[in-house]
């Protein structure tokens, strides 16, 4: 049993029991209705701003679509500017085009012309080369050639003759030397120079120890330098003792020769790393020279040479120059004579002008006389052989 109030329930009763669970369902209910009033109207509360807010945002699509037709209406003259402009583009970029590739189609020309230009040169260039190539070749077995010639003796004597011959022809006249002298005592010498006295003739031997030379630019180890240093020692030394012996003769020919080498290397090679063989040949009087300065001493023989002449032909010239003295003389008196000749004729030639001066005086004067009472004091008169008489010969 439960009491409520003043009452009591009676709970074993189904009807009660019953009208209870109705009663209580019902104010179930009723909280619930209460609960669900509450909640619509805090939701109705929490409605009305969002009703705004929605009426806010109806109005605001409706904006964004009045906004969207015109933004169409915009799009659609952007479209037709953009298809205007898209057309304008496409036809400057045409015509740029047509431009570039006409100015590409030119440059292109040009290029070809200056490439073939280019080729050409670069064929005869190419042709020059191939020509070059071929006289170096040929200079090749020139070469080979004149290591050939230069590795016999006999051949080797003969080019540097023929080099001496040459430095001879330009530096001398021809009848001041002569080639392959013999000497008294037997030898035969390449070139020997006339020089005047006291100097006398002079020997130039062309053969040079270019074998020994040979071997010391081709040594490689010490042991081959130093034989080669000894070898070119010796060769030098015999044939400076050599050229001594044979070509300096005293009274016959001058107080020393000359050893001509025809290689400025040999020359440069003996006075830079032996000087001492250069003394040596001082010391024999025997001269060691190089092509250059052959030359120089050959100039230098060639005013020594020069200058005996000149004193040889001195007393000539005295004879000739005291013989044009007396022509001159012979000159200048027959000018004075004709001088007075010239005087005399001038003279005459004056007497001639003054007697036709005078006679032509006379003549006009007889023109206007009167032959019947002509002066017999005033008759010209006539010499013998119809001669006219000057005025201091007219008889009186």
């Amino acid at each position: 049993m439960i009491s409520v109030g003043a009452a009591t329930l009676n709970l074993n009763d189904p009807l009660t029991l019953a009208g209870a669970i109705a009663a209580m369902v019902a104010l179930a209910v009723l909280a619930l209705l209460l609960v669900v009033l509450r909640r619509a109207r805090r939701t109705a509360d929490l409605m009305a701003p969002l009703a705004q807010q929605l009426q806010f945002m109806n109005a605001r699509v409706q904006a964004l679509g009045d906004g969207q037709q015109q933004l169409s209406g915009g799009l659609s003259g952007v479209a037709e500017a953009q298809a205007a402009a898209q057309a304008r583009m496409l036809h400057l970029m045409e015509t740029r085009l047509a431009e570039v590739t006409a100015r590409m189609a030119e440059n292109l020309h040009g290029s070809a012309n200056r490439t073939a230009q280019s080729l050409g040169e670069l064929q005869q260039r190419l042709m020059t080369i191939d020509k070059a190539q071929a006289n170096i070749e040929k200079l090749s077995g020139n070469v080979l050639s004149l290591q050939d010639i230069l590795s016999n003796k006999q051949t080797r004597g003969a080019f540097g003759e023929i080099q001496l011959h040459d430095i001879l022809a330009k530096a001398l006249p021809r009848d001041s030397y002569t080639w392959q002298a013999t000497l008294s005592n037997g030898r035969r010498a390449d070139c020997l120079i006339h020089l005047p006295s006291p100097t006398g003739p002079i020997v130039i031997d062309s053969k040079f120890p270019l074998d020994a030379y040979e071997a010391l630019r081709r040594g490689g180890t010490d042991h081959e330098m130093r034989a080669a240093v000894a070898g070119m020692r010796t060769a030098v030394r015999a044939h400076i003792r050599a050229i001594s012996e044979k070509y300096i003769l005293e009274g016959e020919t001058a107080d020393g020769a000359l050893m001509f080498l025809p290689s400025e290397a040999v020359y440069a090679e003996l006075h830079g790393n032996f000087p001492e063989l250069v003394r040596e040949g001082f010391a024999a009087r025997v001269w060691i020279v190089s092509p250059t300065t052959c030359m120089a001493t050959l100039h230098t023989m060639r005013a020594i040479l020069k200058d005996a002449r000149m004193r040889e032909q001195a007393g000539a010239i005295r004879k000739t120059l005291r013989q044009l003295h007396r022509d001159v003389e012979m000159v200048v008196e027959r000018v004075d004579k004709l001088n007075t000749h010239f005087n005399q004729a001038r003279a005459d030639l004056d007497g001639i002008g003054t007697a036709a001066e005078r006679a032509g005086k006379r003549a006009a004067r007889l023109d206007n006389f009167d032959f019947e009472d002509v002066a017999v004091d005033e008759a010209v008169a006539v010499l013998p052989l119809g001669r006219i008489t000057r005025p201091e010969e007219t008889p009186t």
